[in-house]
């Protein structure tokens, strides 16, 4: 096989023309196999440099992957899969983790101290997708267990607060029930969450009450009148969450005026 041509390229790679081919040599490569000294290379030496040159690709290529966040052993493979063999894959994976790239301890204290300073998920949540992202269980559950359950409150209250101060649509009730499924689909526990829930202050219901009353009378009140009326509009505002008694109590003082 002739080696005809060497074109320098961007990111310490040639394109050499072999043959009728054009491959994307890394100059590390050229310079192991001392190709410039070469003018022709038979098909085993040929085989030989690409699969070098494929090495040190998926090496670079994950470095680079790894300098945007820290990554798992588990993602890495998955990366790179898509592009090398499987020995390809290993002895990348292997490198990676002598050359201390790839390292469990570290990505979990890392993830960990990110998800509890700067994103809204709770524990077990952390806890199901560190497992998906190939974290051993066992060393998942101990960390997070080191974590204190105030550290969780603490969020749990900035979060209920919040939704409790936007809350533009539902009674108490109905507020109360979508936080605890919420928050529990967040990956926070039941008992966090109605402690939380139970110790907050919830604003009163009066606007509200006055605004979905108002949309709901205007659509029923062109089927129904009087008792059935009256009826029919305490159904539809417990079920937006609101409480009977104020229903009752908001409904008796508009007839009053």
């Amino acid at each position: 096989m002739k080696i005809k041509k060497y074109t320098k390229l961007k990111s310490n790679k040639y394109n050499v023309e072999i043959d009728d081919l054009n491959i994307k040599l890394y100059d590390d490569v050229i310079i192991k196999f001392e190709l410039l000294r070469k003018d022709e290379i038979d098909e085993t030496l040929f085989k030989e440099i690409i699969e070098y040159n494929d090495r040190l690709e998926a090496y670079y290529k994950a470095l680079k992957y790894i300098s945007k966040k820290l990554r798992t052993e588990k993602e890495m493979v998955k990366y790179l899969e898509k592009d090398y063999s499987r020995s390809v894959v290993r002895e990348t994976i292997d490198k990676l983790r002598k050359d201390g790239y790839l390292n469990e301890e570290i990505y979990l204290k890392s993830y960990l101290l990110d998800q509890v300073n700067l994103n809204i998920s709770g524990p077990n949540k952390i806890k199901k997708d560190l497992i998906k992202l190939g974290i051993d269980e066992e060393e998942v559950v101990s960390k997070i267990s080191e974590i204190s359950d105030d550290i969780w409150i603490n969020k749990l209250e900035k979060i209920v607060n919040k939704r409790i101060k936007s809350n533009k649509s539902y009674g108490n009730n109905k507020l109360k029930e979508k936080l605890l499924y919420d928050l529990s689909n967040l990956g926070y526990y039941k008992w966090m969450i109605e402690e939380v829930i139970n110790k907050s202050e919830f604003s009163s219901n009066d606007n509200l009450i006055e605004k979905e009353y108002s949309k709901v009378y205007n659509k029923l009140s062109k089927k129904y009148t009087g008792y059935e009326l009256e009826t029919k509009i305490i159904s539809k505002l417990m079920a937006k969450g609101f409480y009977y008694d104020d229903i009752k109590r908001f409904m008796e003082n508009k007839k009053s005026f």
